[in-house]
This record gives structure tokens, C-alpha cells and sequence, in this order.
């Protein structure tokens, strides 16, 4: 049954990202359907023991309930009747997820949310001890309360859930994609640069020129656009808009010196775009001469007006401010049709004495190259203009207010950005094809015949603009800054799309500052402006930012000099946008795990030239005040790095001192880890590394640049003979990592016993922050025929990890790791050679002298055959040696030590992610994908679900793995986990475990007291009924595994755990050798039960 099938499965557009497949539950249909019909898979160790591999599903029913299911099936009714007995993820039964009792629960995204989370609840999953330690007996638990402790639904959770619902009932107002960020960036945009200056600057540098400035300073903000797309598609984005981003990226030190100056920057452009819109309504004013006292002062009382009503608007609540700001952008885009529709209309005399003749071909080529004057050139031009290209950042400055700002942002930004940027360059080429740079506006300016003409293209149009030449004229795209309304279809329409512009600019500005300025407060980055963080009404307005974003903007206003302020706000958006562009490159400079962004468009040295980029248009606009901008920036930087603000955002800067030298080491050690940080740090049980290839191969794979790898080795036996040989061999290993090129640490540990000298390696490894949280240990293929004592270590080294609150990972591979041999008999090859050669010279050096003796050479010959003779016999040892090595040696164990150094082929790695523990066991596999010998390995998701219930639990998986943006092939909820696996398979479990019962029930009770006190690791009657439905899904999941991944090139299951003085060390270990068994590379996992994945930006 293919979800292909279920109609609107996803309403997400990115639903193809998600293929997903579900295992046949048609319990009459024995047919089986598989993505890859070829060749058989290869056989590991031993044949299966299962021989219904071809029952895919097999269903257990309640007496009369299989007339239930069929019902089901049909009409797809959920009824509880139609419940499987040994359901998974059932909360009707705690303790009884796949079929035994245990508090261990499924994978939920409910365990990975942050505590006050607005969208959704935080769980808190059972700690590893309470899963790893022996229940108190005295501790009697209610089913209800049961179920919620298994589905981390505690105290905490309830008041999470509470203030929820408050938050529910006051009923957040937010934004869609258009309405939040496409509406805003284009109106900040598009600006009165478009109606009032874009004329002058085609004019200048014509439509050649013109065109490259327009892209190139689209070039700065869609790089910019690209960045922030991927930071803010790393995970959900809170509001503070380029704050948040930058300081979530880079930490605080950034964060907080650019988003004070990005918040003060945005008050005053309150104040510019406000005297822009009091200066043209002043203009309106001057020319029907009422001015109401004189120009300045009109420009401050029409400005004071202005910002109060525009204050009242956002007071008001987003919505008016939203409803507001579409009728803005309604009035735009009428003013930009207005303009394009009036280029067609036929022109008047008038407008052709100003300089307008409609489309002509030969003004196009006039006006297609460049005439500077007054001393512009083209970055003078490009500075005038860049302004008009910013505002990218709108959208994105009201994050909080947005329902979903990780798809919001890069589909509105660069929607925004494309559109004003075909706009631009749209209204730039149609205004320098229609008017001319130069014209008189005298209508008797025309040509009659006789008079000579300069060849222009007015000229050759019938008029003679040629004393423009030599006096200054008032029309044409040089001299006219009205060109558009000139043009326009209807002259007040541009006049109204000024306004429209200049209104909505501020409008946006007027919000952003105080939300920016919230955002930072609530940060707490500078003490004493906590004042500021308090919001008010359900969208958690910041009315006192308001408040002193007015006070801001009233302040430039009465001064009434924007001309000076004007390129410091200007660098001060641009040092914004360098910084957002550097963030993007950190945080994927740095390779952390926890840089997942959704969106793939960038590139990390594309962010670098973007930062760079926005740097040097910062010194093209103005030199002085990017020093200004840099100055001011640097001291803000340094104040917060002295203060050290006591946050801790998981920041690219922390992930970089993974990879730095001793100074980062100590610098990280004041850090705290984030979850978004973390990386596998392993301790890898390889005894000497190059005796267990393999085991450091799979391990370096998904630790190399990523995390920490120790190869440990453990010396027992007489003290200072350990310790001399371990010292001796320290440096030699290390030395043979590096030759390797081996990205890992060797240590060693001289021990009583093995696993005391594993206690030592798993407390005191590692330096600062770089300390192992993974155990990484090969399996103990020989547990069967070794000693009690070894089987008992073994086992002991999983309870003391787990007491330390490390994850493990226990690894297996049909032919074993330690290649102990092979290295003894290439050791001893490497000295027959050397004997040999040394032979040789000997012979040499002999027959040397005996040329240079001549006859005494004779005397010599009896010594010389029996050199040759000891030669010979030297290498009739050699081959004897090298026919052993081939003959005897098990050559597949070479092959099986260097699997893991090949490439893999196409294939996958199978993931049967059965328990939550924090996120290891997907994190791991996920790793693997993006390393070069394992990225054709696509992800196949295996988990444990019930029968009614398959499309359901598909959709919650596929979510939480989007979420995580961990793509996948496809999943498959697997609904027989708990069913009794076939008589074969439980029979081989029983005579694996036979020599190792106690078999005390078939015994008088003296004998069987006798028995415990001789042999207390033997496995009792009562231990191996108290856990035989364990006993159970262990050996039917090696069924499930050979059935759906012997052809995988890697399994990573999650690892079962025992706990301490319940589970003896036998049983354990038949549970890990029956649930590995005659499969390919098997990595079993479990973490330590604290999330290692997030879906926080």
C-alpha cells in the first residue's frame, strides 16, 4: 500500500521531498513487493534460521476479532475493537510498547522542543536511569499515571501546557508569506528612488551602465536574500528579524553591537522617509503657493503629523498596520502601470518640447551609453542609487509576527527582490527609451528647413535642443526629476505612488525598530534596557519601542539635517547585511551538525564575497562614515564581550573551537554545549588501532571534522611491565594515526582489570569540552567459549557507560575486527625479508673479496656453498611461511578490515529507530550520508507502529525527520514486532542459552541455593520468564531484519538495555548475538537520553 495512494497526504509544497512506503498489512496477500528485484543478498556468517521470510506481515487477532479487522480494512473505521493485542506506540498500555513492559518511549518530536514553546508542548522523555536501573519494587504505579510518565507528560508539561492555552485563547495575529514579507520588502523597496531618481541616473550612466548598477546592487542584496534564507530555514526563527539571525549565528558579541545600531538605524529612517514624504507634499504646497509659514518649517509640522499618524496606525495592532500597507502597495503598483501605460499613449507637443517622444529607437541608442557630468562617475552614480535597493530586510524584521518565518522569509525575500529588480530595470530602460538627456521645453524649439542640426536624436524628431549645450536646461532625463509624472498616463497618480512610497517605508521602519529593539532587550545583551522588552495585547506589541522609536524620529525631524545622517544609516543597513552574508559562511565554515538549513541555494564563499561586497559598497557610498559605522560597530562589540551576557545560542563560534588548537580548547571551556552543536566525541575500544581497522574506519567516518575520536587500549597484568610497554608503543601509535591520515587521539590506561582501566578511559578522557560522550566497543563474537569473567567485563563497560551518561555503540561485522594475526605474520615476514637481504650483501661482500684473493677465492668455495645452502633453506622458510599465510589465514577477514575504507556503493543505510534516545541513533546514520564513501547510501526509516493506525504514524515520522531536514528514501512502520517469532528461531535461542541455565525449578531448593552461590552468572528459570517476552522481540526482530535489510550495507538499530542486577550478563549478550545475527554491518545504538538533534534555529 503506497502512500501514494492517500490523496493530500501533504499540504506542504515541499511534499516530494518525502517518498514513503508501507508495508503490505493485507493478511489473505503473501506476495511481496520490493524496490530492488536483482541479485540475492549475500550471506553473512550462518544461513537464516527463518524460512517465512516471505510472510511480510504476519497478524496476531482476539478470538473474533479477525471480522473486526476485515471491517476495518474496508470501511476504515478506527474502532477500538479493532486494536491489535501487541499494538506499538499504544498509550492504552504502558509498559507494553512492541509487546513488553518497559518505559523506554518512541521517537517524538514533543522531547526536542524548548521549554515555553509556543508551538506545542515540551515532553520530558524517561531519563537513561530510570530506563537502566532496576524499578523500585516498593513503588506501586497507577495506570494513568504511568501513561503519562512513558509519554512525558509531566508537572512541567502541564504548566507548558496551560500557559498554551492561554495563549490560545488571546488568539495570535500572524502572517502568511505575501501578506508578512512579500507586501513589506517590496514597498521598502521600492522607494522614492524609483519615481524621482531613477530617471537622473539612466540619464547619466545610461541604459548600458544603468542596467549593471541596478544588478549590481541587487547582487549585494540577493546574495544577502540567499543567507538569510538558510539561517532562517535552520530551524524555527523567533522575532528580532536581522538581530536574531545574526546574533543565533555569530553569539551575542555580534548580535548585540549590530542589532542596537540596526534598531536606531530603522528609527531614523523613520525620520527620512517621513521629511521625503513632508518635502514633496511641501512642493504640492509651494507651487499653489499656501505654504502655512515657510518650507523648513512646513516639512516639521507635516513631518510631526506624519509620525503621529502613522504611531497611531502600529499602536493599533499589526492588522492595521498589514491592512495598511496593502493599500499602500495598491497604490504603487497604480502609480508604476500608470507610468508604463503612458510611455504608449501618443505625446502632445508639449511633452515633445520637453523632451518626451514615445519609443524611438534612436533615443535608445543615444541614451545607451554614458554621459557623466558635474563630476559623477559611476560609483558616485551607484551610491545614489543602492539605497533604493535595500529593504530586504522588512520581512524578515517582524519574524515573530509570522506563521511559518522558515518558508516566509526566502519565498517572500527573493519573490521581493526579483520582482523590484525587473521593475527597476523595466522603468530605467522605457524612460531612457522615450525622453531625451537634454531638452529646452520651448515649443518653438523645432527644426525648419535650411537649419543645420547637431544629429542628435531629437534632431532627427523634428527638434533642436542644441543650446542645451552651452546653458543649463530644466527638462529631459538630466535636468527633470519629474520625469515619470512627464510620462505618466496621469501625472497625480505619481505623485500619489511618492507618497505610497515614502509612507509605507516609514510604516515599515516604524515597526521593525521597536521589534528589533524588543527582541534585544529581552536578551538581556545589555543590562538596564530590560525596560524595553515588556510587550502588551495579544501580539506582544512593544508599545514603550514605539514609544521611543517616536521619540527618535521626532528628534531627526526637528533637525531637520538628514543630508548628513543619510550615508551612516545607509552603512549602517549595509553592515547588517555583512554580517547576516558572514554568518551564513561561519556557521557553514564550521561543519557543525547542527547547520541543517532547508534551503540549498547558497554557498558558503558566496555568503564570504557577499559580506566582503557589502564592506566595499560601504566605503563606495561614503568613506567616512563606514569608518563611522566600523568604529561605533567595534565598540559596541567590545562592550558586550567584556560584559559577557550570560546566553547561550549554540553559535557557529562555539562549533568552530571544536577544530581549533589548545588556545580555543581553553576559550571553550567558559561555553556551554548546545544541542544544536553537538557531534559524536567517541572513545573507541580498539586496543592498539592498527589491531582493529575497522572498528576506527566506521568510527573516523562520522567523526572526522566533526567531533572528537580517542582510540583506547587498556595494559593488565604486572604494573610496571604495562606500563613500560605503554609507553614504549604511545608515540608509535599516534604516529601510525597521522601517517593514516587518522583524525583521532591514542590513549592508554594500565589497569587491574579490563573493565577498571574502561572506568578510568570513560571518566577522565577528553580536554575541556572535547570530551567523549559516545562508547564506541567492537561485539564479542567469542563471548560463548570465553571465560565468565571476560563476558561479565564486557557487559560492565555498557552499565558503566550508561552510569556515566554515555551513549554506546555497539558494532558488528561477520568477520570480526582484530586482525592481531595477520599483523603477527606480515611482522614476521618483514624480518625474513630483512634477513634476506642482509644474506645477499653478505654474498655480495663475499664473492667481492674472492675476485680480489684470486686463488685463495678456492678455499673459499666450501663456505660459499654453504651460505647458498642456509640461503636456500632460508627461503624454503619463507614460502613455507607465505603458503601458511594464504593457505591458513582466513583471507576475508583482510577484506572485512578494510570495508569501511572503500566507498559504498548504491544502496542504503537502514535505520530501525525503535526508541527515542535523544536523536543518536538518526544523527549517526545522517552523518555517515554526507561523507564522500557513503553519500550514494540513501536513509530507510524503520519503526514500530499499529495496524490501524500505519498512515498515521507515517505522516508524525516524516514530519519530525523534516523538521530535523534529515532526508530519507522512505519509511516503514513495522506492526509484527510483537508477535512470538517462529519455533525455528526460538528453538536456536534456546540451545544457544542452554549451557548457561541454571535450570533451578527442576532442582530441590538446596541444590538450587547451591547452584546461585557457585555459578551466579548463570541465567535462572525465574530471569528468563520475567523477561521472555523480551526475549521474544529480540529474536523476532533479527526475523524483521533479515526480511526487509540483509541486502542493506548498513543497519543501525537501537540497542537494547539491561538493566543492572536484573538482566544477567549471558542473557544480554544472547539477546545482542540473536539480534545481529547473519546480518550485514550492524551499528546498534543508544544515547544517553538527551537530545542531540533540534529543530531551533
Amino acid at each position: 500500500m503506497s502512500m501514494n495512494n492517500a490523496p493530500n497526504v501533504f499540504l506542504d509544497p515541499n511534499a516530494n521531498r518525502f517518498q514513503v512506503n508501507i508495508i503490505n498489512e493485507d493478511h489473505d496477500n503473501n506476495e511481496i513487493t520490493q524496490e530492488d528485484v536483482g541479485s540475492d543478498p549475500p550471506h553473512y556468517e550462518e544461513t537464516s534460521f527463518t524460512d517465512e521470510t516471505h510472510n511480510r506481515l504476519r497478524i496476531s487477532y482476539r478470538p473474533g476479532k479477525k471480522e473486526l479487522y476485515d471491517n476495518f480494512r474496508q470501511n476504515g473505521e478506527k474502532t477500538e475493537a479493532s486494536l491489535h493485542p501487541y499494538d506499538t506506540h499504544s498509550k492504552m498500555y504502558y509498559l507494553q510498547t512492541f509487546g513488553h513492559n518497559t518505559m523506554d518511549p518512541v521517537p517524538k518530536i514533543d522531547y526536542y522542543r524548548n521549554t515555553g514553546s509556543v508551538s506545542g508542548n515540551k515532553l520530558n522523555r524517561p531519563s537513561l536511569l530510570e530506563i537502566h536501573e532496576q524499578l523500585a519494587k516498593n513503588i506501586a504505579v497507577s495506570t494513568g499515571s504511568v501513561e503519562r510518565v512513558a509519554n512525558g507528560e509531566s508537572s512541567a508539561g502541564d504548566e507548558t501546557a496551560d500557559s498554551k492555552e492561554e495563549e490560545n485563547k488571546t488568539g495570535f495575529v500572524k502572517f502568511g508569506w505575501v501578506k508578512g514579507v512579500l507586501v513589506r520588502c517590496m514597498l521598502n523597496i521600492w522607494g522614492v528612488m524609483l519615481f524621482i531618481r531613477l530617471s537622473w541616473i539612466v540619464g547619466q550612466a545610461g541604459i548600458g551602465l544603468g542596467v549593471i548598477i541596478i544588478l549590481l546592487a541587487t547582487m549585494v542584496t540577493s546574495i544577502t536574500g540567499l543567507s538569510t534564507s538558510a539561517i532562517a530555514t535552520n530551524g524555527f526563527v523567533r522575532g528580532g528579524g536581522a538581530y536574531y539571525l545574526i546574533s543565533r549565528s555569530l553569539g551575542p558579541e555580534f548580535g548585540g553591537s549590530i542589532g542596537l545600531i540596526f534598531a536606531f538605524a530603522n528609527a531614523v529612517a523613520v525620520a527620512m522617509y517621513v521629511v521625503g514624504f513632508a518635502e514633496t507634499v511641501v512642493e504640492l504646497l509651494k507651487e499653489s503657493d499656501t505654504l502655512m509659514v515657510d518650507e523648513s518649517n512646513d516639512i516639521r509640522i507635516i513631518g510631526t503629523i506624519t509620525v503621529v499618524c502613522l504611531l497611531g496606525i502600529s499602536v493599533a495592532g499589526m492588522e492595521w498596520e498589514a491592512k495598511a500597507q496593502v493599500i499602500l502597495l495598491i497604490v504603487l503598483l497604480v502609480a508604476i502601470v500608470n507610468f508604463f501605460i503612458g510611455t504608449v499613449i501618443p505625446t502632445n507637443t508639449e511633452k515633445k518640447a520637453r523632451g518626451f517622444f514615445n519609443y524611438q529607437a534612436s533615443i535608445f541608442a543615444e541614451n545607451f551609453g554614458p554621459d557623466f557630468r558635474s563630476g559623477e562617475g559611476f560609483f558616485s552614480v551607484f551610491a545614489i542609487f543602492f539605497p533604493a535597493a535595500t529593504g530586504i530586510l522588512a520581512g524578515a524584521n517582524i519574524s515573530g509576527d509570522l506563521k511559518d518565518p522558515q518558508s516566509a522569509i526566502p519565498q517572500g525575500t527573493m519573490l521581493a527582490i526579483l520582482i523590484t529588480t525587473i521593475a527597476y530595470i523595466a522603468v530605467a530602460i522605457c524612460a531612457a527609451s522615450c525622453v531625451v538627456r537634454d531638452a529646452t521645453g520651448n515649443v518653438n524649439d523645432t527644426i525648419v528647413p535650411g537649419m543645420s542640426c547637431n544629429g542628435s536624436s531629437a534632431c532627427g524628431l523634428g527638434y533642436d535642443f542644441s543650446r542645451c549645450a552651452s546653458q543649463p536646461c530644466d527638462y529631459g532625463l538630466m535636468n527633470n526629476f519629474q520625469v515619470m509624472s512627464m510620462v505618466s498616463g496621469f501625472g497625480p497618480l505619481i505623485t500619489a505612488g511618492i507618497f505610497s512610497a515614502t509612507l509605507s517605508s516609514a510604516l515599515a521602519s516604524l515597526v521593525s525598530a521597536p521589534k528589533v529593539f524588543q527582541a534585544l532587550c529581552k536578551d538581556n545583551v545589555y543590562k538596564g534596557l530590560e525596560f524595553f522588552a515588556k510587550g502588551y495585547g495579544k501580539n506582544n506589541e512593544p508599545i514603550r519601542g514605539y514609544v521611543l522609536t517616536f521619540a527618535i524620529a521626532m528628534a531627526f525631524i526637528l533637525i531637520a539635517e538628514l543630508n548628513t545622517i543619510a550615508p551612516i544609516i545607509s552603512n549602517f543597513f549595509l553592515a547588517s547585511y555583512a554580517l547576516i552574508n558572514f554568518s551564513c559562511f561561519h556557521a557553514s565554515y564550521a561543519k557543525s551538525p547542527g547547520w541543517r538549513p532547508a534551503f540549498r541555494y547558497y554557498n558558503m564563499w558566496v555568503s564570504l564575497f557577499g559580506a566582503l561586497l557589502c564592506c566595499g559598497v560601504m566605503f563606495v557610498i561614503n568613506w567616512w562614515a563606514a569608518l563611522i559605522t566600523y568604529a561605533i560597530e567595534l565598540f559596541l562589540y567590545i562592550y558586550v564581550t567584556y560584559k559577557k551576557p550570560e546566553v547561550n545560542w549554540g553559535s557557529s563560534t562555539q562549533a568552530l573551537y571544536f577544530v581549533n588548537a589548545l588556545d580555543s580548547a581553553l576559550a571553550l571551556t567558559t561555553v556551554e554545549d548546545h544541542v544544536k552543536n553537538f557531534r559524536p566525541q567517541c572513545l573507541a575500544l580498539t586496543g592498539a588501532p592498527m589491531v582493529r581497522p575497522a572498528l576506527l574506519d566506521i568510527t573516523h567516518a562520522f567523526t572526522k571534522n566533526n567531533g572528537l575520536c580517542i582510540c583506547c587500549e587498556v595494559y593488565t597484568g604486572p604494573r610496571k611491565l604495562c606500563v613500560k610497554e605503554m609507553n614504549s608503543g604511545m608515540e608509535k601509535k599516534q604516529a601510525w594515526l597521522t601517517k593514516n591520515k587518522r583524525k583521532a587521539f591514542y590513549a592508554a590506561v594500565a589497569a587491574d582489570s579490563f573493565r577498571d582501566g574502561v572506568k578510568s578511559l570513560l571518566q577522565a578522557s577528553g580536554l575541556g569540552r572535547m570530551k567523549p560522550n559516545t562508547l564506541v566497543i567492537g561485539f564479542k563474537k567469542d563471548w560463548r567459549s570465553a571465560p565468565a569473567t571476560q563476558v561479565e567485563n564486557y557487559v560492565g563497560i555498557i552499565h558503566d557507560a550508561f552510569d556515566f551518561e554515555l551513549g554506546v555503540i555497539i558494532i558488528r561485522i561477520s568477520q570480526g575486527f582484530d586482525i592481531s594475526q595477520v599483523l603477527q605474520v606480515q611482522e614476521e615476514l618483514e624480518k625474513l625479508e630483512q634477513e634476506r637481504l642482509a644474506l645477499e650483501a653478505t654474498i655480495k661482500e663475499n664473492d667481492f673479496e674472492e675476485g680480489k684473493r684470486g686463488i685463495c677465492g678456492f678455499f673459499k668455495k666450501a663456505s660459499t656453498l654453504n651460505i647458498s645452502k642456509h640461503e636456500t633453506k632460508k627461503e624454503s622458510t619463507i614460502n613455507t611461511i607465505q603458503s601458511m599465510h594464504v593457505g591458513e589465514f582466513n583471507q576475508r577477514l583482510l577484506e572485512a578490515s578494510t570495508q569501511f575504507k572503500k566507498k559504498q556503493g548504491k544502496g542504503t543505510i537502514d535505520i530501525w529507530w525503535l526508541f527515542d534516545d535523544g536523536g543518536l541513533t538518526i544523527l549517526i546514520p545522517y552523518i555517515l550520508t554526507i561523507r564522500k564513501k557513503w553519500k550514494n547510501c540513501k536513509l530507510r526509516i524503520f519503526t514500530g507502529g499499529k495496524v490501524n493506525r500505519i498512515e498515521e504514524e507515517k505522516l508524525v515520522m516524516a514530519s519530525l525527520l523534516s523538521k530535523f531536514r534529515i532526508k530519507f528514501a522512505d519509511i516503514n512502520i513495522i506492526c509484527d514486532i510483537n508477535i512470538k517469532p517462529n519455533k525455528e528461531s526460538w528453538k536456536f535461542f534456546e540451545e544457544m542459552i542452554e549451557p548457561y541455565r541454571l535450570h533451578e525449578s527442576c532442582k530441590d531448593m538446596t541444590t538450587a541455593e547451591k547452584l546461585k552461590r557457585e555459578t551466579p552468572w548463570k541465567i535462572t528459570d525465574a530471569e528468563l520468564e520475567a523477561f521472555k517476552e523480551k526475549s521474544y522481540r529480540q529474536v523476532r526482530l533479527n526475523e524483521l531484519l533479515q526480511e526487509h535489510s540483509r541486502a542493506a550495507n548498513l543497519i543501525v538499530l537501537s540497542l537494547p538495555v539491561a538493566r543492572k542486577g536484573a538482566v544477567s550478563d549471558y542473557l544480554y549478550m544472547a539477546w545482542l548475538e540473536i539480534l545481529s545475527k547473519n546480518l550485514p554491518p550492524i551499528l546498534m545504538v543508544r544515547g544517553n537520553h538527551k537530545n542531540v538533534l533540534t529543530f531551533y534555529s
